[in-house]
């Protein structure tokens, strides 16, 4: 099975501060010299940077611990202690964070882009310099650095596309995201062959004249009656539809099933959220290649009207351009809805 990871436990922690210096100047002909020592190094801070490349959480399955580095201690001669180095968690754009043991949102990067300060490091402490004063010449006080503070978080991520592939099992999504796209998502003629949503990227004009528009595709696993309930694979991934601007339901027109898989699969996504049906969608009958599957295709028009509903053959290719056309007009719609 491949690797994909949603869900992850972190601890992340700011560095401390270094602690000030007590210190005096020792130097010839100078019996007496003043304070000198410095102050700490501020910590290092904890933040997060969303990273394009990266499409799943994984990464955080091999590293649950973020630490920074601390801050160095103050020297004498008034030498500030270096500062702690920053640690980066690098996240996959749609990642939401949340307080592990309170559950509160923390951040949600629904944008797509950033990076956020989460843990200022802590400050250095100040060294006896600090402290010299008319009457006092010789300090020999300093203060301690600021402790960094630990937290835990869960992070979760929410795939961000244009356009959702929803269908039962062996409906042709991953077929089709392979037509329009260069994502190579496996497929094979029986039903879960996806585990994982798959994301594509169509694009529509030409970029070489910088007239293109890009539309981010998701194949999205499989439903069953009970998906919103946790059968087949469930609950896990009808998440990932949430950040969809519009979707694309497709109804395998061989399958004998036709006829009832498009409300066994609206059934399933009003059950887990009823903003989802409320989305910019078309319906889309697969493998019009095989026989009779035209016949159906005028069937399910009359039996969904008034939805908008097209006739498909990735193998052949027919109607795969309307559709493109359709799905990219259909994103317009979504934005501007």
């Amino acid at each position: 099975m491949e690797k994909f990871a949603d869900e992850a436990l972190i601890e992340v922690s700011a560095g401390s501060g270094g602690n000030g210096c007590v210190a005096f100047r020792r130097e010839k002909y100078v019996p007496r010299g003043g304070p000198s020592g410095g102050d700490g190094g501020r910590g290092g801070n904890v933040i997060f940077e969303i990273r394009r490349n990266l499409r799943t959480l994984s990464h955080l399955r091999h590293q649950q611990h973020f630490r920074a580095e601390n801050g160095r201690d103050g020297e004498g001669r008034e030498r500030h202690g270096r500062n702690g180095a920053d640690v980066i968690v690098p996240l996959p754009p749609g990642t939401v964070i949340h307080d592990a043991e309170t559950g509160g949102l923390i951040r949600d990067f629904d944008g797509g882009e950033g990076s956020f300060v989460f843990l200022s490091g802590g400050n250095g402490g100040w060294g006896n310099v600090r402290f010299k004063s008319p009457v006092n010449q010789a300090p020999r006080k300093s203060l301690p650095g600021q402790r960094g503070e630990t937290r835990k978080l869960r992070v979760e991520l929410q795939v961000m596309a244009d356009i959702g592939l929803v269908g039962l099992p062996n409906a042709g999504k991953s077929s089709l995201l392979e037509r329009f796209t260069n994502a190579r998502p496996k497929i094979a003629p029986y039903p879960f062959t996806t585990k994982i949503p798959n994301l594509g990227v169509l694009t529509f004009g030409d970029p070489r004249r910088g007239e293109s528009r890009d539309i981010v595709i998701a194949d999205i696993p499989g439903l069953i009656e009970g998906a919103a309930d946790g059968a087949g694979l469930g609950i896990r991934f009808l998440k990932h539809i949430a950040r969809t601007a519009a979707l694309v339901f497709l109804i395998d027109l061989s399958d004998d099933s036709w006829s009832t898989a498009y409300h066994i699969v609206y059934n399933e996504l009003e059950s887990f959220s009823p903003e989802l049906v409320q989305k910019k969608r078309l319906v889309a009958g697969t493998k019009l290649d095989l026989p009779g599957a035209a016949e159906r295709l005028v069937e399910l028009k009359k039996i969904l009207a008034p939805e908008q509903v097209r006739g498909i053959s990735v193998f052949s290719g027919e109607g795969i351009p309307g559709l493109a056309s359709a799905m990219e007009a259909l994103t317009r719609g979504a934005e501007d809805g």
